[in-house]
């Protein structure tokens, strides 16, 4: 049947991610709180953008709680200067997130009476300087050095390397942070690969100044062959699975784990009209299905598009100045810029994800995105033979479309019926066969 118009309505992260109701921890790193301050932390994203060796990181931060208990450590391959980290925009990952996010597209039938042919096709988110020898002596026996300390921002930071686990978190414990019962066990392979530590917290008289009334993303950039993204650390004092969002960006195509299966979530399928006004409950309820089907060891591609574009559009590509605040660093312009965004939804937990995320990038330039559709019944008077045969068609569609929903979601085949406004089938009255369809 012919399709008249269609509307497309966002899914942001904060339906996609938040509703989940599981609370989760640092993706790259672990939260360090002073005394027992109780921290929590929703879902994580990450947005990395890479050519050759050459990566930028920024990591948002939805840590809830009081500022003054904040600290992340994150392990990073190389040292990091100070004029190698950055501020973010909150707005950035917003954008990102209204570009790429899994979306609901509305279409509604025509008038089955209608003339023109039928044609439908359901279109395929530092420390101060140590303060007297003693301590600097104290550092040296623990094997932890502090190979630079600075500030940006709201932030203090130091960078850090470590000899031994042990020694790397005694030296956070008694430089004042609360790690999480096994840190030294986790941190222990990072030291073996030789990686440094990035240790960030709140400058409470800086952040009082900005204004914010929340922290800002912080952004790195580096040189390293490893392109990967550390999540073992984040377990730590995680309650239950994670959930974080990556939004890779490349000049080539798709990025793709390396190490872990990267497959697509269930996209293009038609579900019943209820499902708008329950998205929310339908996309992570959807999710969890996939993910246990899927055997959990898994990264679902929720999109993959060329950002000079998109179709249909549920938000305006980045621009020019957005992307470079996004970190991409190969911007010309002299030319049209390349960009291809890979948006990675990783649910994670101890025994699911043993290792840390390792990334490849590809040629591939195949366009995807999650998208589901919503078909309208026609709601007005039809006068001609084909409305019956039309009425039966949307019959056995809205029956499709409810075993679809349960398979998607293992919700109820029944319950799903109840919700589903079945379009009669109504018989043709005898005399409009007799008299004509015209009146």
């Amino acid at each position: 049947m012919k399709l008249i118009r269609c509307v497309i309505t966002l899914m942001t992260v904060l339906v996609v991610t938040f509703a989940f109701n599981q609370p989760a921890l640092a993706f790259c790193g672990f939260y360090v709180a002073k005394a027992d301050a109780k921290l929590y932390n929703k879902a994580s994203q990450v947005i990395i953008a890479r050519e050759g060796d050459r990566t930028v990181l920024t990591m948002s931060n939805d840590y809830q709680g009081d500022v003054k208990d904040f600290a992340v450590v994150i392990p990073v391959p190389v040292v990091i200067k100070q004029e190698q980290v950055n501020l973010g925009e909150s707005k950035i990952i917003e954008r990102l997130d209204a570009f790429s996010a899994p979306r609901l597209v509305e279409y509604f039938d025509s008038d089955p009476c209608a003339i023109y042919p039928q044609a439908y096709d359901a279109a395929p988110s530092a420390p101060r300087a140590s303060e007297n020898e003693a301590k600097s002596r104290r550092d040296n026996v623990l094997g932890v050095t502090v190979i630079e300390q600075f500030s940006v921002g709201e932030y203090d930071i130091v960078v850090l390397s470590a000899k031994e686990s042990d020694g790397l978190e005694i030296w956070l414990r008694e430089n004042g942070y609360k790690t999480p019962s096994g840190t030294s066990q986790v941190l222990r392979p990072y030291i073996r690969q030789e990686m440094k530590f990035f240790v960030a917290k709140v400058n409470l008289q800086e952040y009082a100044k900005t204004g914010f009334q929340s922290l800002r993303p912080l952004a790195i950039a580096y040189e390293s062959p490893k392109f990967m993204l550390p999540i073992r650390l984040g377990m730590l004092n995680a309650q239950g699975n994670q959930d974080l969002i990556v939004y890779l960006l490349s000049p080539k195509g798709q990025i793709e784990l390396a190490n872990y299966r990267t497959v697509k979530v269930p996209s293009e399928v038609e579900i019943p009209e209820f499902v708008q006004q329950e998205f929310a409950k339908f996309y992570p309820a959807m999710f969890q299905t996939a993910y246990i089907k899927e055997g959990k060891k898994v990264a679902f591609l929720e999109y993959a598009w060329d950002m000079a574009s998109c179709d249909p559009c549920s938000a305006e590509p980045l621009n020019a100045e957005e992307l470079k605040k996004a970190g991409v660093f190969w911007l010309n312009s002299n030319s049209t810029p390349s960009v291809f965004i890979s948006r990675l939804h990783v649910r994670y937990a101890r025994d699911t994800f043993p290792e840390d995320l390792q990334f490849q990038q590809t040629a591939n330039r195949q366009f995807f995105q999650g998208r589901y559709v919503i078909r309208h019944p026609y709601q007005g008077e039809s006068n001609c033979a084909a409305a019956q045969d039309y009425q039966k068609s949307v019959r056995n569609r809205q029956e499709q479309e409810a075993q679809t929903l349960t398979r998607l979601t293992d919700w109820n085949i029944n319950e799903i019926r109840q919700k589903i406004k079945f379009v009669p089938v109504e018989p043709i009255p005898w005399w409009r066969q007799l008299w004509g369809f015209w009146r």
